[in-house]
C-alpha cells in the first residue's frame, strides 16, 4: 500500500508539473485540484490512496509546507513598497485580527450553542489566521497593485504567530476550566515568547546564514545542483530552531526570510527559485492528503450550522474588520473589499485543527468539523475567484 501510495502521490506531481502553466491560468487553483483528486483516489472515493497517516505527521508536513512557503514569499516581497506602507498590515494585524475573533465567537455562540464558548473561541483563533500559499495566485499577480500584494502578504505571514499563543493559552483552560483566571498571564507569556523568540531566531539565523552563502559564493564552493536546497534548508532551521527555543517557527520563517532577501540580492532570485517548487510541491501533496483524509473523515459531523457558520467565517466575519480597520487609508471600496475577500484559510488553520484534535476536547470533533468545512470552502471559493477579482480589481 505505501508503494501505491507513492505512486499516486508522485504521479499527481508529475501531471501537475508538466500543465501547471496552463492549470495556473484557470480558476482551479492548485490546491482545489489536489483535494479534489485525493478525495476522488482517497479512503471515500476509489481508495487508490489510501491515507493511514497520524495527526502528527499530517501536522509536521503542513508545517515544514507553511514555513518554506512564508520564507520564499517574504524572501521576494518588495521591502521598500512594503515600508512606504507599513500601516495597511499593522492595522489588520493588531487591530483587524482581535476583531475577526471577536467577530468569530459571536458567531459560533449564535450557530454552534452546543459548543461551550471557551471552544468557541478556539474555533475563532484557529480560523482566524490566513495562509499565504493559498493565496499565492494573488499575492505573486503584478496585476495586483504592490502594496496590496506586499500587505497580504505580511499578514498571513505573521497573523498565524500571533494566533499560536491564543489557541495554546485558551486549550488548557477548555480542558481544565480552573486556569480561567490564569489566562491573561499566560497568554502575554505566551505572546512575547513566540513573537519575541521568533523574531530574533529568525534574524540571528538569516544573518548568519548570509555570512556563510556570502563566503560560499565568493569562493564557489558550492555546486550548482545543490543551490536548489540551500533555501528549503535554511528556512526549515529557522522554524525548527524557533520551535525549539519556545518561539513561534512561522514567525521565524517569515522574518528569516525578510531579512535573507534583504542580505542576499545578488544571489536571490537564483537560490529562490527551486525552493519555490520545493515549497510548492509540499503544499499540494498537504492538500491531495487533506482531500483523501481529513475530508471524508469529518462529513458525517456535517451540519448546515456548521456550513452557515463557515460561510460567515469567509465573509462579514474577516470583511467587516478588515473594512473597518482600514477606515481612512487611502484605499477605494474595491480595494478594501478585495483585502477583506482574500483572507484564505490553509495550512495553518489544519495545523491547529490537528493539534486541538490531539487534546480530545469535549467538542474537538465538532470544532474540526467546522474547520475543515471552512477551508474546503476557503480552498474552493478563493481559488475560482481570484483570476476574475485581479481583474475586476484592475477596472477603474
Amino acid at each position: 500500500m505505501s508503494y501505491q501510495n507513492l505512486t499516486v502521490i508522485f504521479a499527481v506531481v508529475f501531471l501537475y508539473s508538466v500543465t501547471s502553466r496552463r492549470v495556473e491560468q484557470t480558476p482551479v487553483n492548485g490546491a482545489l485540484l489536489f483535494c479534489i483528486i485525493g478525495f476522488l483516489l482517497g479512503n471515500d472515493g476509489l481508495q487508490w490512496f489510501q491515507v493511514r497517516l497520524s495527526n502528527e505527521t499530517i501536522k509536521t508536513l503542513a508545517e515544514l509546507a507553511l514555513a518554506i512557503v512564508l520564507f520564499t514569499d517574504a524572501a521576494k516581497a518588495n521591502l521598500k513598497v512594503l515600508s512606504s506602507n507599513i500601516d495597511l498590515p499593522r492595522r489588520l494585524l493588531l487591530l483587524g485580527l482581535p476583531l475577526t475573533i471577536i467577530l468569530g465567537i459571536l458567531a459560533g455562540m449564535a450557530l454552534l450553542p452546543g459548543l461551550p464558548v471557551i471552544e468557541v473561541a478556539i474555533l475563532a483563533a484557529l480560523l482566524a489566521p490566513t495562509d499565504a500559499a493559498l493565496g499565492k495566485a494573488v499575492v505573486t499577480d503584478p496585476a495586483v497593485p504592490a502594496k496590496i500584494r506586499g500587505t497580504l502578504n505580511a499578514e498571513s505571514g505573521l497573523n498565524d504567530g500571533i494566533c499560536v499563543p491564543i489557541v495554546f493559552s485558551l486549550l488548557p483552560i477548555a480542558a481544565d476550566p480552573t486556569l480561567a483566571t490564569e489566562i491573561n498571564r499566560m497568554a502575554a507569556q505566551l505572546l512575547a515568547e513566540q513573537i519575541g523568540l521568533g523574531v530574533l531566531v529568525g534574524i540571528g539565523i538569516a544573518i548568519l546564514a548570509g555570512q556563510i552563502i556570502d563566503y560560499s559564493f565568493e569562493t564557489k564552493e558550492q555546486s550548482k545542483t545543490w543551490e536548489q536546497v540551500t533555501v528549503v534548508a535554511l528556512a526549515i532551521c529557522c522554524f525548527s530552531v524557533a520551535q525549539l527555543a519556545g518561539g513561534s517557527g512561522f514567525i521565524a520563517a517569515f522574518v528569516g526570510g525578510i531579512v535573507f532577501g534583504w542580505l542576499e540580492k545578488p544571489y536571490k532570485e537564483q537560490l529562490l527559485d527551486s525552493a519555490e517548487g520545493i515549497g510548492d510541491t509540499l503544499s499540494l501533496v498537504t492538500w491531495l492528503i487533506f482531500g483523501a483524509a481529513i475530508i471524508g473523515a469529518v462529513m458525517h459531523m456535517f451540519t448546515w450550522e456548521i456550513l452557515a457558520y463557515s460561510v460567515l467565517s469567509l465573509t462579514v466575519v474577516r470583511i467587516l474588520p478588515v473594512y473597518l480597520v482600514l477606515h481612512g487609508e487611502p484605499l477605494n471600496l474595491r480595494e478594501k473589499l478585495f483585502i477583506g475577500w482574500f483572507g484564505p484559510r490553509g495550512l495553518a488553520s489544519i495545523v491547529f485543527a490537528i493539534v486541538v484534535l490531539d487534546a480530545n476536547l469535549p467538542g474537538s470533533s465538532v470544532i474540526a468539523s467546522t474547520a475543515v468545512t471552512t477551508i474546503g470552502l476557503s480552498v474552493i471559493l478563493h481559488g475560482i475567484t481570484a483570476h476574475s477579482f485581479i481583474r475586476a480589481l484592475k477596472k477603474k
